[in-house]
């Protein structure tokens, strides 16, 4: 079959609790027959494949690894929801630095991405928003495993593993985003001229966050070279 039907059995089994014995029966299968399924010692057939689907109430597709979603969509651009459209303010209301640092980081990416599309390289759009993805991934895995009782199998790579190839991915991502700025003719640098005047001009709602990040991450670096 694939590498994630295994994984994705077995994460799905343990989020609700139910037994491996109590899923095999369900199934039609002897417990012994799905524990090999489960550990990847066995591919099973198609009439498996949707009676899982069908069990717990997913996609094949998303059985498969082949979309993140469990009603197996594809979510398309219109469809993501703005970070100020989700009403999680109303919810994050009992910490006021918890609604403040995410609007700074919602706010100067806004910026951030405006000047990426602004200088017209898709190749430096697409290896900035590598780099955030895997940060934004990283820093969710840490505070994942910070309860032992969340499934692991929620991730494709061992903590091990994902640790170690993370942290050489994001050095070779700035690396890349370093050379790819410095080629000559790779950006329109004309479009790029900032200055505060022109942020505080062109971003009349996200400057002063981008201002504010930049202090505070300044402030921070600043400690540890003390």
């Amino acid at each position: 079959m694939n590498n994630n039907f295994p994984r994705i059995i077995t994460l799905l089994r343990k989020e609700r609790k139910i037994t491996q014995k109590q899923a095999a029966t369900d199934l039609g299968v002897s417990q012994a027959l799905l524990s090999h399924y489960e550990k990847g010692i066995r591919e099973c057939g198609l009439n498996f494949l949707v009676k899982c689907a069908d069990y717990y109430g997913v996609s094949c597709d998303y059985l498969l690894g082949r979309s993140p979603e469990p009603s197996g969509q594809t979510i398309l651009a219109e469809d993501i929801p703005a970070p100020e459209q989700n009403n999680r303010d109303n919810i994050m209301s009992g910490s006021v630095l918890a609604t403040l640092n995410k609007k700074l980081v919602a706010n100067s990416l806004n910026v951030l991405f405006d000047l990426l599309i602004r200088s017209g390289n898709h190749e430096l759009l697409k290896l900035v928003s590598d780099s955030l993805f895997l940060n934004v991934y990283s820093l969710f895995r840490l505070v994942f495993s910070a309860n032992d009782g969340n499934k692991n199998e929620l991730f494709k790579l061992s903590d091990k593993l994902y640790s170690e190839l993370s942290s050489a991915a994001m050095l070779r991502d700035l690396a890349y985003i370093r050379l790819c700025l410095s080629e000559k003719n790779s950006v329109d640098s004309n479009k790029l001229v900032i200055s505060t005047d022109s942020l505080s001009k062109e971003y009349p709602l996200f400057a002063s966050s981008l201002l504010n990040l930049v202090k505070n991450a300044e402030l921070s670096l600043e400690e540890i070279n003390k």
